[in-house]
């Protein structure tokens, strides 16, 4: 299939810096509660175990879909959609897990809300961008 290159407006490279940063700081931070720093796992209070791992992994996707982003791959969208599909499914998960009376910190839910709402919003971005263009050939 032949490449489609679209034109992107200057704030999808914006976006795709901040998703690398978001993503490295997604890494160091869950690299420093689960591997590093006993101090940092203190200071993470009452983390959810799968939720912490979740956002760790998924911070090396966080890095390639910003890269994506920002070099206008075929794949970005895609990317993006499976990245917000699988942190919803996570996030469903945590409120399984506070509704059996699992411990949690109520920063872990703004953070959830905060990383689904980044996915869905850059899927959303991508997408209109994607059908713009389409619609313009």
């Amino acid at each position: 299939m032949a490449s489609i290159k679209e034109k992107r407006s200057k704030w999808f490279y914006l976006l795709s810096i901040f998703l690398v940063l978001f993503g490295g700081a997604t890494l160091k931070e869950g690299a420093s509660v689960l591997f590093f720093d006993s101090a940092a796992r203190a200071a993470a209070g009452n983390y959810v175990p799968f939720v912490l791992w979740f956002n760790f992994v998924a911070g090396f996707f966080y890095i390639v879909a910003g890269i994506g982003v920002g070099v206008k791959a075929q794949w970005d969208l895609r990317l993006s959609c499976a990245i917000v599909a699988l942190t919803g499914a996570v996030f469903i998960a945590l409120g399984v897990h506070i509704a059996m009376g699992g411990l949690y910190e109520k920063r872990t839910v703004i953070a959830m809300s905060l990383r689904t709402s980044i996915w869905a919003v850059t899927a959303l971005m991508l997408y209109l961008q994607k059908a713009k263009h389409v619609k313009e050939l």
